[in-house]
Parts: C-alpha cells; sequence; structure tokens
C-alpha cells in the first residue's frame, strides 16, 4: 500500500501543483468563497467523486471503503487573507488586496490529491472517508463551527478527524506533530476607560483616562504572571490604544483593543474573571468608569494522545523518522479546537520550506516549496488508510 500511494502521490503531483496555482490565483475571503468552493466541486465531479455543498461556500463529499468499518474525516480551509500579494509570481492573485498568505491554497489542493488516491484505493480499505472542505477559518465565528452547526458530523459522529497545516520553519518534505495541547485559544479584549478631559497643561482639574489606562494595560500584565499558573502558557497583548487627544489636550475616552490567548480551557474563564474585575477595580480607584467586553473566539486545540500515537507511529512508516519532527506549544489559534473538543483530532504541520519560501505566513511575500504537495497528498492518504485497515 505504501509503494502504491507514494506513486501515485508522484504521478498526481504536476496536477495538483496546477489546482494549487489556479487557487491561489483566485483566492477569496472568508464566507465568500464561492468560486473556490465551484472548482472543488469540478475537480471532484470530474473524478466521479459526488459533492455537497454545506455552510453556503463549504463543499464535501463521502468516499466508501469496500465494507463497514471507522469514519474517518478529513479537513481542509480554503479561504484566503485580506493581504495584496507582493510575490510576483506567474499565479499570483489576481483578487487585488485578497491573498492566500497562509497556506489554505496548498491544504485544498492536497486534499484533492487525496480525494482522488483515496478514490482509487477504495477496494482495498473499510469504512468512510469524508473529505471537508471547509470556509472562513481566518475569522470568528470560524467555518468550523458552522460546519458543526449543521449538524454534519453528529449522525454518525466520527471516529477522527485529521487535518494539516503548512509550516514554512521546516522544510519540504517534513512534517512535525505534538501530542495534547498544541495551539491557544483566542479571544479578543475591548476596553473603554472614561474620565475627564481637558487641558494637557491643568490635570490636577482631569480624571486622566490615558493615565489609567497606561495603569491597566501593566496591572493585566500581572494577572498573566501572578494570577495564572506559570507552567501554563499564556499571552495578552494589546495592539491598539486609542486615545484621541493632542499635545495638550487630554482625551475623556481612551479605548484599547487587545488579544488574550491560553492554552488550558479552564484558567481561560478564570483570566476573564480576573481581567474584568482588575480594569473596573483599578479605574474606579482612579476615579474613571470602564467597561470590559471580552470576545471569545477559537477554544485551545488539543490533540489526542492515543490518535497522535498512532498518526506519528504511520507518518514513521511512510515518510521515515529523519522526516519527523516534535513540535513546541504555539499561541497561534486555529478553529479546528472545535472539532477537536468533540471528536479525537490530530492537526499537524507540513513542512514547506525551500528557496520558494523564505517569509513566514501572512506575509506579503509568503510562498511554498511545491513539493510539498507530494509530501502532503501522499501522506493524508497514508495516515488514513492505516486508520481504517
Amino acid at each position: 500500500m505504501k509503494a502504491q500511494i507514494l506513486k501515485l502521490a508522484n504521478e498526481f503531483t504536476p496536477e495538483i501543483i496546477l489546482i494549487r496555482r489556479a487557487l491561489h490565483a483566485n483566492p477569496e475571503l472568508s464566507f465568500k468563497e464561492f468560486q473556490t468552493a465551484k472548482l472543488i466541486e469540478e475537480v471532484l465531479n470530474g473524478w466521479g467523486i459526488p459533492t455537497i455543498r454545506i455552510a453556503d461556500t463549504g463543499v464535501t463529499a463521502v468516499i466508501n471503503g469496500s465494507g463497514k468499518g471507522k469514519y474517518v474525516v478529513l479537513r481542509a480551509d480554503i479561504d484566503a487573507l485580506p493581504i495584496s500579494e507582493e510575490t510576483g509570481k506567474p499565479y499570483k492573485s489576481k483578487n487585488q488586496g485578497v491573498m492566500h498568505a497562509c497556506g489554505h491554497d496548498v491544504h485544498t489542493a492536497s486534499l484533492l490529491g487525496v480525494a482522488k488516491m483515496l478514490n482509487i484505493l477504495r477496494h482495498q480499505f473499510n469504512g468512510t472517508v469524508r473529505l471537508l472542505f471547509q470556509p472562513g477559518e481566518e475569522v470568528l465565528p470560524g467555518g468550523a463551527k458552522k460546519i458543526l452547526e449543521t449538524g454534519l458530523l453528529n449522525n454518525p459522529k466520527p471516529d477522527y478527524i485529521l487535518a494539516q497545516h503548512v509550516y514554512p520553519e521546516l522544510p519540504a518534505g517534513e512534517v512535525g506533530f505534538r501530542s495534547g495541547a498544541y495551539m491557544a485559544s483566542a479571544d479578543e479584549i475591548y476596553l473603554e476607560i472614561r474620565g475627564v478631559g481637558g487641558h494637557g497643561a491643568m490635570p490636577h482639574t482631569l480624571i486622566d483616562p490615558v493615565l489609567i489606562a497606561s495603569h491597566v494595560v501593566i496591572a493585566l500584565q500581572q494577572v498573566i504572571s501572578r494570577r495564572l499558573p506559570a507552567d501554563i502558557p499564556a499571552v495578552l497583548s494589546f495592539g491598539k490604544f486609542d486615545a484621541p487627544g493632542a499635545t495638550n489636550v487630554i482625551p475623556p475616552i481612551v479605548r484599547l483593543e487587545g488579544t488574550f490567548r491560553i492554552v488550558d480551557e479552564t484558567w481561560r474563564k478564570i483570566a476573564h474573571q480576573e481581567f474584568e474585575k482588575t480594569v473596573v477595580g483599578l479605574t474606579t480607584a482612579m476615579g474613571g468608569t470602564a467597561s470590559c467586553r471580552i470576545v471569545s473566539g477559537y477554544p485551545a486545540l488539543y490533540n489526542n494522545p492515543d490518535l497522535t500515537r498512532i498518526v506519528h507511529t504511520a507518518a514513521t512508516q511512510y515518510l521515515g523518522a529523519e522526516k519527523i519532527r516534535d513540535l513546541p506549544a504555539r499561541m497561534t489559534a486555529e478553529d479546528f479546537a472545535y472539532y477537536a473538543q468533540i471528536i479525537p483530532s490530530v492537526f499537524y504541520r507540513l513542512g514547506t520550506g525551500g528557496q520558494s519560501s523564505e517569509y513566514p505566513v501572512h506575509h506579503p511575500q509568503f510562498d511554498v516549496d511545491e513539493e510539498a504537495l507530494t509530501t502532503g497528498m501522499g501522506l493524508m492518504t497514508h495516515l488514513t488508510v492505516s486508520l481504517l485497515r
């Protein structure tokens, strides 16, 4: 089976590269992926794989093996980012201000390659494979949540779900895994600090919200360092501090916007409570008033340890131990975490580094070494068949 998959992956790579380039040249923003979904449908239907549209711009299809068995879901996200591409490549984005800068074109093309291979191999395994081309990973509430709300994965409930994501930090041909807590939750924090504005030369007659907000930012960092356990990774960052005054004008209101990341769901809730207590309490003590609004985003992503061990072993068999890397936890977020809350899941990394990949994801010059597509579709096919057999 391994030899068959390796042969098919190499044989289909030129076609899958062309599909990836077509996707890359025509990116669409989250929940607006209508042409992307149409392309996916045309490709799958052309290979004799019937499709169903889901969540408006998502596409799903099923490949059945020769008999009853496990039920595995394979997910690829399909949306792009609001970034103007600067790669200068022949297949660069035709849609101004929109770019596949996070590799979702690679995920989609790779899963299409997996679909083609599994459809050929379907008489050699039992069980069911669901292909899930998911919209809207990049923005809240997340396409994964919308997919789950449709009930698609309720009856029957999948035994496993897998996804891969580009990783320019690893060279093409290598992959990375991490068991247990892998990626952080992602919450948005919106603060409004109100005081009494006026002339900057007479601060004693005012209630300075700029000063209060500055103390609030520092105090909230102390929640991270002194309230949360030191062995639980957590990050709080404010990227927007809006004090619309002037050199000699203290404004009456200051607004702040930030992000909170943590890998523990219990302490995530506790932190939310501590943030609000700190903001309101400190502001009140300094004579102002405050509001603290926290928008809960994606949960922390947890890779099932038993399943991770199984797929890690299978990946080693397929690629060789020298191509497998252990990954550190990271504070970025992924809506795949919603699936992982209810289905045994593994979210792993596909190395895409090389001469064509010098920049990180979300960069206007991001690109990948397309040899990664051979590894991506071959490995996911091998992992799927291993689970089903």
